[in-house]
């Protein structure tokens, strides 16, 4: 088995459509993303534990952002169709915040999937920049994967 580095740019990201569940979507415009793991713990020291600290982890939360350039097509205004579905679900509330993506890295045969809400980050620009565009996706519930085909 070789192990190698892979390059960042080959991982995938899709959104699953709001409309036509098991129906994915690419997210376009990508340039960086960082998935970001976060822990509860509950405080369990006691004045038996001579001065040393006790805790247990009791909850897990990830994130996964996205930046990029924000695609736009020229001719008909029509948001890359992926970046489009994000702004749908971040503009959603209560259980219909709820949407899934996925991703993978180049080998992997299984996806990666999260039942997620969506906080859209800052788009802008300045005089001599393409615009940008970024997401955040918040973790509900434990990671599920699915079958590359």
């Amino acid at each position: 088995m070789a192990v190698t580095k892979y390059n960042a740019r080959d991982l995938t990201f899709q959104i699953e459509n709001l409309t036509t569940p098991a129906t994915w979507i690419e997210i376009g415009g990508i340039t960086t993303f960082s998935k970001t793991h976060e822990e509860e713990v509950a405080e369990t020291t006691t004045f038996g534990s001579d001065g040393q600290a006790e805790s247990q982890k009791m909850q897990i939360s990830k994130q996964l952002t996205l930046e990029g350039f924000r695609l736009k097509d020229t001719a008909t205004g029509a948001l890359d169709v992926g970046q489009a579905e994000v702004e749908k679900l971040a503009g959603r509330l209560g259980d219909l915040s709820l949407g899934k993506i996925r991703f993978s890295a180049p080998g992997d045969t299984t996806w990666e999937v999260w039942t997620c809400h969506v906080n859209l980050g800052d788009q802008g620009g300045g005089n001599n920049d393409k615009t940008t565009w970024a997401v955040t996706f918040t973790r509900s519930g434990a990671d599920t994967t699915a079958a590359i085909v």
